[in-house]
């Protein structure tokens, strides 16, 4: 077991252990701790730490030292992530990996400070304009977090895109037992900027945007084929399925294990990538499956848009699809299984 750390820290101590050389942001609650980490910790393995004038300076400071061939990332929270869409559109037009991290807070609009998953629309939709999609990882743990950043930078290296790791401000301030990863030896991208600049043409013009949509699709349909993780439990014989990422994915599997206890037939789907949204994990549902419930800690329900799509293409349209958001904050196992037992009780109604 390793030693206690904060989740911000140990994701901030993981980005540098995984080669990442500069970082460029600016203070946000709930995730000003990577910021203040990264300070003092860059500077002592030779990187470069930067507290820009603003969110958007900050992001488009790791367009430049991802031009450059040097693992670069961002971090923020609520309306500041939302200012770096612009720079993350960038990143994406010019195929330049980076890694940006959203420590989610609660919001109708621009927020409060409380932990939730309201966020999830934004970021796999894609937040800015254009035709484009983030990789997207969604951690439940700090391990897991850990785990996930030096993945996040591969992926986006692999496939030239931007890499967002989904956090949730509960999840940056707790402290948990937590090993972390050797350190890395520090590669540039052969393909950075020496003079010689070898991507496509930067910009609108002298651009052939009918062939780039093709490899874009190519892309992302490798990206889907390849990347979809998740963890699930007890699918073959569940009368219904919860699906919850997150920390509230992980009260979910607590409820499961208790409902299961209890004589209920019940699974779940965490997932882990929410783009590309897990879609293999559904291959393995009951034939006989009486429902699904998705968990989520925001008020409109997200997350179950892509549950209610994903059942549909799967050829299961009749199968019902509930959703009881819980606004903020990480819902209770007892929460969970109350919410179950008022499904079962035909006293929530399906969404899809």
């Amino acid at each position: 077991m390793g030693d206690m750390i904060k989740g911000n820290e140990a994701i901030a101590e993981a980005a540098i252990r995984a080669g990442a050389r500069l970082y460029a942001g600016y203070p946000i609650t709930p995730s000003t701790e990577i910021m203040e980490y990264l300070s003092t910790r860059m500077d002592e393995v030779g990187g470069t730490f930067i507290q820009a004038e603003s969110e958007i300076a900050g992001v488009n400071m790791v367009i430049g030292a991802s031009s450059c061939g040097v693992r670069a990332f961002t971090a923020s929270s609520g309306p500041g992530i939302s200012l770096k869409q612009e720079g993350m559109t960038t990143l994406s037009d010019e195929e330049l990996p980076a890694v940006v991290l959203n420590v989610v807070r609660y919001g109708n609009g621009i927020g409060t400070l409380l932990t939730a998953q309201c966020d999830y629309l934004r970021e796999t939709r894609g937040g800015g304009n254009g035709d484009y999609r983030c990789i997207v990882l969604c951690p439940s743990s700090i391990q897991e977090a850990v785990e996930l950043i030096g993945l996040a930078f591969d992926l986006a290296e692999k496939y030239r895109m931007v890499s967002v790791i989904m956090t949730e401000g509960a999840l940056g301030q707790m402290m948990e037992p937590c090993e972390l990863p050797e350190m890395r030896e520090i590669k540039r991208y052969p393909w950075g900027f020496d003079g010689k600049y070898t991507n496509k043409k930067i910009g609108i013009f002298d651009r052939d945007s009918m062939k780039e949509a093709v490899l874009l699709n190519e892309k992302y349909n490798t990206v889907k084929a390849n990347e979809q993780r998740w963890e699930s439990a007890y699918l073959e014989d569940a009368d219904y399925v919860f699906v919850a990422y997150g920390l509230p994915g992980r009260s979910t599997k607590g409820a499961v294990e208790q409902l299961r206890a209890e004589g209920h037939k019940v699974g779940f789907i965490r997932p882990i990538t929410a783009w590309p949204f897990p879609e293999k994990a559904f291959e393995d549902l009951n034939p006989n499956l009486k429902g699904v419930i998705s968990i989520e800690s925001n008020a409109t329900g997200q997350l179950v848009d892509d549950i209610a799509l994903t059942i549909k293409k799967k050829k299961k349209a009749n199968i019902p699809v509930y959703c009881n958001p819980h606004v903020y904050g990480i819902p209770a196992t007892k929460t969970i299984k109350e919410d179950f037992r008022k499904v079962i009780a035909g006293e929530m109604k399906e969404v899809y």
